[in-house]
């Protein structure tokens, strides 16, 4: 994997959990929508999406990037995904960049372009504009670079 790649999917992962709520999961890959790092919501089972609605967010949102349980089927069938582990997870999530033409922009460097371009798939990148917490872009570019990321 592209080392930008890597280190973009770290940054949606810090960006959409923390790096608090990594480090008491299993990377992220297991944690449901209302965790937090003293309370981590996590799910046994990687075999499908959980689906797991939380009340207080009206959100079944799952995983290091935080899917939508109503999209599973869906990107199951077109991926080809066996399960809802990490890899399944990962190539999910590089599906929907590739949806948002950011591929080539995270390979070239272009940090910021790509964030805009994805902000439309993750809640918390800025200017989303899902009414939910955005992270700066500040933040996320640092996260990116100490993941790895190169900025041209």
């Amino acid at each position: 994997m592209n080392p930008n790649l890597k280190a973009f999917l770290y940054m949606l992962a810090f960006s959409e959990i923390g790096p608090e709520l990594l480090a008491v999961s299993d990377n992220g890959y297991n944690v449901c929508v209302g965790s937090t790092p003293s309370h981590p919501i996590l799910f046994p089972s990687y075999a499908a999406h959980p689906r797991i609605r939380n009340a207080a967010t009206n959100s079944d949102a799952a995983g290091r990037y935080q899917f939508m349980g109503r999209y599973w089927e869906h990107y199951r069938d077109q991926l080809s995904l066996p399960d809802f582990g990490p890899e399944s997870q990962d190539k999910w999530a590089c599906c929907l960049i590739g949806e948002c033409h950011a591929l080539q922009l995270i390979a070239d460097g272009q940090f910021d372009a790509a964030v805009h371009a994805c902000r439309s798939r993750w809640a918390s990148l800025p200017g989303a504009g899902y009414g939910q917490h955005e992270n700066s872009l500040e933040s996320l570019r640092t996260a990116y670079i100490e993941a790895g990321g190169v900025i041209t």
